[in-house]
Order: structure tokens, then sequence, then C-alpha cells
């Protein structure tokens, strides 16, 4: 069961309507039970980090999913939910990330179009991107960039980790397909 973390994300529920298109079973998680009893994690992300970051606080989950995590539950980040995996953000100063990853978010440099939004190439198919700050194309698990005036992380992948800048349930087909891939990924083989 995937434990789709609802801390009142904008996208919850283009995230679990997306993933209803294929029959997924998933659950809200809003306790620590609720990930306790979990075999997949999701979270997805729209806002700003400092209120996500106090938003999970106030329901007490961010100590068990950091155990979920370190135990090796597959975990999927999308957007703020990629950038909460590092250590802090220049959103939120003074506010911890998870910190599973080595890094800090930054904001795009003065100078380029804030907030990015729109489709923008990764590895050969486009995305839809909606984001002001960004993860260092360098820092630990980036696996793919995009390119905002900057190279930048537009995907995570560090062993049960996987996070992307963009929102693939808002990615047409090509999102659909990353999104079921991942779920797929999770399910027990055999």
């Amino acid at each position: 069961m995937i434990a789709v973390i609802d801390y009142g994300a904008g996208n919850l529920y283009s995230v679990t309507n997306a993933l209803d298109l294929f029959g997924t079973a998933y659950r809200l998680a809003k306790t620590p039970g609720d990930l306790a009893e979990s075999s997949a994690i999701l979270l997805p992300g729209v806002g700003h980090f400092g209120q996500m970051m106090d938003a999970l606080a106030r329901l007490g989950i961010i100590e068990r999913l950091r155990e979920k995590l370190a135990a090796h539950t597959p975990y999927m980040g999308i957007c703020l939910g990629m950038q909460a995996l590092y250590e802090s953000s220049e959103e939120a100063p003074g506010v911890a990330g998870l910190g599973i990853l080595k890094g800090k978010v930054l904001r795009f440099p003065a100078g380029e179009k804030i907030p990015h939004m729109g489709w923008t190439e990764v590895s050969g198919r486009s995305y839809y991107f909606a984001h002001s700050y960004y993860v260092p194309a360098d820092a630990e698990g980036s696996s793919a960039t995009a390119r905002h005036g900057i190279d930048f992380a537009a995907m995570v992948r560090r062993g049960n980790l996987f996070g992307t800048q963009f929102h693939p349930e808002k990615s047409g087909a090509a999102g659909i397909a990353l999104l079921k891939e991942w779920v797929t990924s999770c399910q027990p083989s055999g």
C-alpha cells in the first residue's frame, strides 16, 4: 500500500487521480501510523518549503518518514517533495529539510524569469514545471537535469529515493508513464 502524504498540498488530488488511472492501491497518510503500515511513500508538494516542513512537523510524521526512508522504503517526492530530501532551502532560512541527501535548495539567479513555469525537456521528454527554487545539477542524487538559465536537477534518484522537480501528474502521457513506472517498481516481484 502506497502512503500518499496529505499535508494539504494543492496537487494532492491531481496526484491521486493519476494513481487511480492505473488502479494503484494507496491511502492518504496523515499520521505516523499511516506511514508505518505503508510499503511505499509518495510526497506531493506545492507551495512553500517552510510551510510544508511545518505541516509535516504538525502531523508528527517527520521522524517516522526518516525511519522509513532509512529502512529503504520506496519514496517518490514531487516538486517540494523532492526538495524536502535535502538539508535546507533558501526559501525558508533556518528550516531543516529531511536531510536524507546532502545539499541546499537554491533560488534561481536574478535575471531569470521566476517562477520557472511550463514545459521543459528532460532526457528527451517534456514535463511540466512550476518552481522558483531548484536543486543544483551537481547535488547528491541528481540523475537528470533541465535548463532554465542554468542547469538544475530535474530528477533525483538514489537507492530507494526518487524525486522529480516537475509535476508528472500534470505532464500528460510522459508524466503518467513515469508515475506508473515508479508504482510498478514498488510492487513485490514474483
